[in-house]
């Protein structure tokens, strides 16, 4: 039996496994009821391109064709970069679910209509390519491909045309990014509570120990902590953005069966628990925390939980240095 077959027969049992789970939790053989977002009014959705679209579309150069479907390629098994520019399990998809294409998943099309703009991570005006960079030194909890480079253009070009329709510098867009439940933490949101959900519904494939699942050397499901995730740095940290990707996307094939009390819990679970140190790391987790509070005041890196200081060590993973050259400041005074 070749690879890929053994692949697809593993991911077949994994997720009836996972289904079993969801209908014992439920305690009910009725199909459980999708509850996804409604976009407010006056949002506007957009159709990113389809592999199809890639492949027929008349009005693209073969050569850019070529371009765009290795982008795509990258984008979906960013793990061919494997020690070069990606130290984890991770891939683009990872977070971008549905080829970058699916909304309240992160859809990727909108960095190349809003962009060139400030972000607040970094405090200054960004690129396509700068924001594709922050992936790579943070989710991949590696180092950028160099700006220009064939990697980056083909990943850049991916963006773009995703883009495709969309309007330019219009944010009104509905289903952007991860933060449909909102940036506050609710009060009583508690680890036991979260690794009661995290034993119900994602061990089954992420593991009882976080680390993921893998097939022939092939990442199956990604690793949620460990060395193996994405660091303290990565813009999952937050608990919010946690917990909305959970909510709307998990488990997977059931998206919005958890209910918004049970995302927020197995989110704040899952980011309690150790991963790659934040780049950006001084030597302190606590005064790394002050030092970004803008964005760690939705993490909890350099607090204490069960009587631990999280983000405390200088564990890099397996990557072999802390700071990529590429997260650097920039200023047009």
């Amino acid at each position: 039996m070749n690879t890929l077959n053994k692949l697809t027969m593993s991911l077949g049992a994994l997720f009836v496994a996972s289904f079993s789970v969801v209908v014992v939790g439920a305690q009910s053989n009725e199909p459980a009821m999708v509850k996804l977002p409604t976009a407010k009014a006056g949002l506007y959705h957009h159709d990113a391109p389809t592999l199809e679209d890639i492949q027929n579309d008349p009005d693209i150069h073969n050569e850019l064709r070529k371009v765009i479907l290795k982008g795509r390629d990258l984008f979906m098994n960013t793990q061919q970069l494997r020690g070069e520019y990606v130290f984890n399990d991770m891939n683009c998809k990872s977070c971008h679910m549905g080829e970058g294409r699916k909304e309240w998943s992160g859809p990727v099309w909108p960095a190349a209509t809003t962009l060139p703009d400030y972000r607040g991570k970094n405090g200054h005006v960004n690129s396509l390519e700068e924001r594709i960079a922050g992936c790579f030194s943070f989710s991949m909890n590696g180092k950028a491909p160099e700006y220009g480079s064939d990697t980056m253009l083909a990943l850049s070009a991916y963006h773009q045309y995703m883009a495709k329709g969309a309007k330019m510098y219009d944010k009104k867009i509905a289903g952007r990014g991860f933060s449909s439940l909102g940036n506050k933490m609710p009060e009583g949101t508690n680890y036991a509570s979260g690794q009661k959900v995290y034993e119900a519904n994602c061990a089954v494939c992420h593991g009882a120990d976080g680390n993921g699942k893998r097939v022939d050397g092939q990442v199956v499901f990604p690793p949620l902590w460990g060395d193996g995730s994405y660091n303290w740095g990565a813009g999952m940290t937050r608990v919010f953005t946690a917990a909305s990707f959970i909510q709307n996307n998990m488990p997977l094939g059931q998206p919005g069966r958890l209910s918004d009390e049970d995302a927020w819990n197995v989110a704040y679970f899952i980011n309690a628990q150790e991963r790659p140190q934040d780049p950006r790391y001084t030597g302190d987790a606590k005064e790394t925390r002050e030092k970004f509070m803008n964005f760690h005041k939705a993490t909890l890196y350099g607090t204490e939980v069960n009587g631990k200081v999280l983000g405390q060590h200088d564990n890099t993973g397996d990557k072999p240095f802390l700071k990529p050259d590429v997260l650097k400041p920039r200023s047009f005074n």
